[in-house]
């Protein structure tokens, strides 16, 4: 079996012989991360704490880390630093959210996953 990294993660950076992001959408999570820091909304003492306090919040409510989870709380502590900085609101990252969802759904396996206008006026259902 071989342990060398699918194309598509083909140029990315490496630790030893293993890649340092599993799948393309933690690479993008860590990219938005720099690249909102470098533009001023959040400090890296700021982002430090926030993923610290993702992460307790997680291990608190018993949730396993079965070593696949990093970005998960990585993506999770960004949205809730936006949010919290005025950078989006959770409601509207939640839509974006929805409609990312949904273009994946009706995107056959392989293809890329565009998102169309049509994806963001699908109504998500409101919390009770």
């Amino acid at each position: 079996m071989s342990t060398a990294a699918p194309a598509i993660l083909c140029d990315q950076p490496q630790t030893g012989s293993d890649p340092v992001f599993r799948e393309p959408w933690e690479a993008q999570a860590f990219a938005m991360a720099v690249t909102l820091h470098q533009q001023g909304l959040f400090t890296w003492p700021d982002w430090a704490q926030a993923l610290a306090e993702q992460i307790a919040s997680a291990q608190a409510r018993g949730e396993a880390d079965l070593g696949d989870t990093y970005y998960h709380h990585w993506l999770a502590a960004l949205e809730k630093l936006v949010a919290a900085r005025a950078g989006s609101s959770m409601e509207e990252l939640a839509r974006y959210q929805h409609a990312w969802r949904h273009a994946a759904e009706r995107t056959p396996h392989g293809q890329p996953i565009d998102l169309e206008p049509g994806d963001l006026e699908i109504e998500t259902a409101k919390p009770a």
